[in-house]
C-alpha cells in the first residue's frame, strides 16, 4: 500500500465516535445491511468478506437479513438464519473477525412475511390481511398466496424476534435489527394496502406502528438492553401520504417511534430507488426523503446514497442529515474507504460506480461480486486482499491492451514484482470504457479507468505505450518473458432468430454496431436499435440516439427493455427514460431483414410478421472476442525467441459484462507464473448441530 500521508483536518468529524444505546462506535463509517449471497453454509466466507471492512476501517459491519424463523424462507434467493445452535456458532465466526479489528457487529433480524413464499420451508407465508406481494421479478413470482395472521401468529412473530437477539447475543453481536422496511413484514404493517385489519394492529397509522414497536421492546427485553436495538425503516411511501397529525405519514411515524430504538436506519421502499443505478440516481439521492428524521429524533440517524466522496460525507454530518455514513455498495467496491480517508489517500479509493452488479449477484442467489473489486466474496475462498498483494515474482510482462482487463492484469501483475508494459493501440487506455463511459448516464464507469491508471502511473515498475499498436512480429521482439493478450472483443452485425441462437449477418447499407457509433459513424434516423444483448448497451444507444433528435424504435427479443437489466434494477428505470425520451419499444420480437428503408421483425412465438420504416438498424447482440494476436502467438510458440508464456484474458478470452473482464484480468494477474498445485481455492462447508437425531419413520 501506499505511504499514508497525515489525515485532511476537514475528514476529522468523521472519525468521532457515536454513542449507540449501550455501544460506542469507532467512528461514524457504518456498512449497513446488505446481502452478499453468504447464507450460513459459508460461514468463513461471508466472516471474511464482512472482517475485510473491519480491517479496512468501517466502525459498525452488519449482516445481511437474516431470518428468525423458518416461516421466513427466501428461497431461491441466499439468505442468512438464526433458528438454532448451529446458526449461533456460523455467525459467531463473523463477529469475532470482526471485533478483532476493533469494529462493532450488527445482525438484521428479519422476517419477509408476504415476500417469502417458503418454498424450501413449505410453511404458509404470513401477512397481516392475507394480501400478497405481487412481484414483478420472476424469482419472487409464486402461485402460493399467504394467509392472514391471528393473534397468536402475532404473538409467534414477537416471541420468534426475541428468540433470535438472544441467539444473537450468544453469537457476539453488538446491535440487533428490526427490520420494518423493503417491503417485509413489520413494513407490511404500516402499509394499509397489506393492513386492513380492524384490530389494536390495524387502522390507525398509531395501531399499525404497534408491531414494529413491540419488535422493538422484545428485542431489548431480551437481551437485557445490553445490545443495542436498531430499527431499518423505509419512509418512500409513507413520506408521499399525507397525514392529519404531521407533515407526512413518514414524520408521523419517526415521531410515534423517536424513542423506540437506539439508532433509525432510513431507507427507500424498493431496490430499484433504494439501490439506484448511477445510470440514473446521483450520490446522495436518499436525502429529499429521509433528511427530516434527524429533527424529529434525538437518537442516531444512519442512511446510504452510494457515498464515495469524503467531502458529501462532511457534509450530510454537518448539515444535520445523518450522524452515521452507511454503505453498502462503497464498502463492497472499497473495504478500506474509511482508512484511505484517514491516512490522507483519498485519490485511491476504489469508488463504487453504481453498476448493482453486486445486486445481480443477489438476483442470482451467489456469492457478491464487484466490478471495481475483484476480490468481493474471494478473501477466504482463494485468499485475495483488496489491498495487499504478496510480491512473489520477478520478470518482465506485456499486457497488450489496455481496457478493463489488460488494466487490471498489469496493476495485479506490478503489485506482484513483475516489470510490467501495457501496451494499447489507442491514445488514451480504458478500452470499451472510451465510448461506454461516454453514453447517457455512465460517466460514474470512468471510476474504472481512472483508479487503475492512476495507481499505475504512480509505479515504478510499470511502462505505458499508448498509440502502439503490436503484431505477433513486434511482440516477439519486445522480448517479454510472460504475455498477456487482453485485446477485447468487437461486436457484431448478426442478428438472431426467434430461438435466440445468433442467425446471420445483415449486409445491407446503413446497418451498424456500437463499434460504428463508438468510432464516430453520424446515423440517420429513423433508426431501429435491435437488443438481444438486454444488458444495458442497447437501451444506451437508443438514449443516446434520441438525444440526437433522431425517431427511436427499441427492439428487443425479451418480454421487457434491456431484459437483464431486472438483475441490477435499471429495468423499471429504463422504461421511465424510454416514456421520457419518447422511445418507442417493441418486445418479443427479432429482425429478420432490413433494406435500407424498412426493417423486418417476427414475433418470436407465432412467426407473424411486421415492418418498420427505418434508415438505419443498429444491433445490439452477439460479441466476438479478438483472439487474432493470440492465435498467432500461439502458432509461433516453438520459434527461437518465443515468450515463455501466453496468457488470454478478459473479453479477448470470453466476452461479458465489465466486472467479468476485470475478474478474468485479476486473476490472470494472479496466476501468471504459478504452477498449478500453488493456487489454493478452498471450499467451504456449513455447521451443523451433532446432536440432530431423525425421527423414527412412521409405520
Amino acid at each position: 500500500m501506499t505511504q499514508a500521508s497525515a489525515r485532511n483536518p476537514r475528514y476529522d468529524i468523521l472519525f468521532e465516535p457515536v454513542k449507540i444505546g449501550p455501544k460506542l462506535a469507532k467512528n461514524r463509517f457504518f456498512q449497513v445491511p446488505h446481502a452478499s449471497g453468504m447464507t450460513n453454509a459459508a460461514p468463513h466466507v461471508r466472516a471474511a468478506f464482512r472482517a475485510m471492512k473491519a480491517e479496512g476501517g468501517w466502525g459498525v459491519v452488519a449482516t445481511g437479513a437474516c431470518s428468525v424463523d423458518p416461516s421466513s424462507d427466501d428461497s431461491p434467493f441466499p439468505c442468512a438464519t438464526l433458528w438454532d445452535q448451529a446458526d449461533i456458532r456460523s455467525h459467531a465466526v463473523m463477529t469475532e473477525a470482526a471485533h478483532a479489528h476493533g469494529a462493532l457487529a450488527a445482525v438484521e433480524l428479519w422476517h419477509g412475511g408476504a415476500i417469502a413464499m417458503n418454498r424450501t420451508s413449505r410453511m404458509t407465508a404470513l401477512s397481516p390481511s392475507g394480501i400478497p406481494w405481487m412481484a414483478s421479478h420472476v424469482g419472487f413470482m409464486s402461485s402460493a398466496r399467504p394467509r392472514a395472521m391471528d393473534e397468536a401468529d402475532i404473538k409467534d412473530l414477537i416471541r420468534w424476534h426475541a428468540e433470535a437477539a438472544r441467539r444473537a447475543e450468544q453469537a457476539g453481536f453488538d446491535i440487533a435489527y428490526v427490520y420494518a422496511g423493503m417491503g417485509y413484514l413489520p413494513y407490511q404493517f404500516l402499509m394499509p394496502e397489506y393492513n386492513r385489519r380492524q384490530d389494536q394492529w390495524g387502522g390507525s397509522l398509531r395501531n399499525r406502528v404497534r408491531l414494529t414497536e413491540a419488535l422493538i421492546d422484545a428485542v431489548r427485553e431480551a437481551t437485557g438492553g445490553r445490545l443495542a436495538v436498531a430499527l431499518r425503516i423505509s419512509l418512500q411511501e409513507l413520506r408521499a401520504r399525507p397525514s392529519d397529525h404531521a407533515e407526512s405519514e413518514a414524520h408521523e411515524v419517526i415521531s410515534l417511534l423517536k424513542d423506540a430504538p437506539d439508532l433509525f436506519d432510513v431507507k427507500m421502499d424498493y431496490s430499484v430507488t433504494d439501490c439506484a443505478v448511477s445510470r440514473y440516481s446521483p450520490e446522495g439521492s436518499h436525502e429529499p426523503v429521509i433528511g427530516f428524521v434527524k429533527s424529529l429524533t434525538d437518537k442516531p440517524v444512519v442512511g446510504v446514497g452510494r457515498f464515495t466522496s469524503p467531502e458529501t460525507m462532511v457534509s450530510m454530518l454537518r448539515r444535520g442529515v445523518l450522524d452515521l455514513i452507511g454503505g453498502a455498495r462503497p464498502s463492497i467496491a472499497d473495504p478500506f474507504l474509511p482508512n484511505k480517508i484517514s491516512e490522507g489517500r483519498e485519490e485511491e479509493i476504489r469508488e463504487c460506480i453504481g453498476c448493482n452488479m453486486c445486486i445481480s449477484s443477489w438476483h442470482d442467489g451467489v456469492w457478491v461480486r464487484c466490478t471495481q473489486n475483484p476480490t468481493a466474496g474471494e478473501e477466504w475462498r482463494r485468499g485475495w486482499h483488496p489491498e495487499i498483494i504478496r510480491k512473489d515474482r520477478e520478470g518482465q510482462v506485456l499486457v497488450v491492451g489496455g481496457g478493463p482487463s489488460g488494466m487490471e492484469a498489469a496493476l495485479t501483475l506490478a503489485k506482484r514484482g513483475f516489470e510490467v508494459a501495457l501496451a494499447d493501440g489507442a491514445r488514451d487506455f480504458g478500452g470499451r470504457l472510451r465510448f461506454e463511459a461516454s453514453l447517457p448516464g455512465l460517466s460514474a464507469w470512468n471510476r474504472v479507468t481512472e483508479y487503475r491508471m492512476g495507481r499505475l502511473r504512480q509505479m515504478t515498475n510499470v511502462t505505458l505505450y499508448p498509440e502502439s499498436p503490436l503484431s505477433a512480429a513486434d511482440v516477439l521482439e519486445f522480448g517479454a518473458d510472460h504475455v498477456v493478450i487482453a485485446t477485447g472483443a468487437r461486436w457484431q452485425p448478426v442478428t438472431c432468430a426467434a430461438n435466440e441462437l445468433p442467425a446471420g449477418e445483415i449486409l445491407a447499407p446503413r446497418v451498424y454496431t456500437p463499434e460504428d457509433l463508438a468510432a464516430g459513424v453520424q446515423i440517420e434516423g429513423p433508426v431501429v436499435v435491435f437488443d438481444y444483448d438486454n444488458y444495458y448497451m442497447g437501451s444506451a444507444i437508443a438514449e443516446l440516439l434520441a438525444g440526437q433528435g433522431l425517431a427511436v424504435t427499441y427492439v428487443t427479443n425479451a418480454g421487457a427493455a434491456a431484459g437483464w437489466g431486472i438483475m441490477t434494477n435499471e429495468q423499471p428505470l429504463v422504461h421511465q427514460s424510454f416514456a421520457a425520451k419518447g422511445i418507442a419499444y417493441r418486445t418479443l420480437e427479432v429482425v429478420s431483414g432490413f433494406d435500407g428503408e424498412a426493417v423486418r421483425l417476427a414475433q418470436i412465438y407465432s412467426g407473424a410478421e411486421t415492418s418498420l420504416a427505418a434508415r438505419a438498424l443498429v444491433i445490439v447482440g452477439l460479441r466476438r472476442g479478438e483472439r487474432g494476436l493470440y492465435e498467432e502467438l500461439q502458432a509461433r510458440a516453438g520459434e527461437a525467441g518465443a515468450v515463455k508464456s501466453l496468457y488470454l484474458t478478459g473479453d479477448a478470452n470470453a466476452p461479458g459484462a465489465l466486472v467479468h473482464a476485470i475478474y478474468q484480468g485479476h486473476k490472470t494477474g494472479r496466476e501468471l507464473g504459478l504452477a498449478a498445485n500453488e493456487i489454493i481455492i478452498r471450499r467451504d462447508a456449513p455447521f451443523a448441530p451433532r446432536d440432530f437425531q431423525m425421527p423414527e419413520a412412521a409405520e
